[in-house]
């Protein structure tokens, strides 16, 4: 793995810590505080703040996750080069177009 790599997924490392400690606090809240799934959408839906952390989320899971694939593709299945370049962009693509879809339905209006 090239230093670039290496850093790209220890900084997404970095943002993810904070975030899923925060939806993890979020949730506890809800939770406790009986919310329904209903009225946390209600809560969610319009909110630039809401969009923005989880977008955020979903961009540095997307970053670490392809990442660690990359290192798994090429460890396991012995991929090189151009085809686990290709896999790696791919699963990102995947992984970000995919969250992105779940953070717009839990957002927009």
């Amino acid at each position: 793995m090239t230093l670039g790599l290496y850093m790209a997924q220890r900084i997404s490392a970095l943002i993810m810590a904070p975030l899923v400690l925060l939806h993890i606090g979020v949730m506890i809240y809800a939770i406790q505080g009986g919310l329904s799934a209903a009225e946390i959408l209600g809560r969610t839906k319009g909110s630039i703040l809401w969009f923005a952390v989880y977008g955020t989320f979903v961009a540095a899971v997307s970053v670490h996750g392809a990442i660690g694939l990359r290192t798994v593709l090429s460890e396991w299945m012995g991929l090189r080069g151009g085809a686990l370049n290709a896999a790696a962009w791919a699963i990102f693509a995947l992984l970000l177009v995919l969250g992105m879809l779940a953070v717009h339905g839990v957002t927009a209006r």
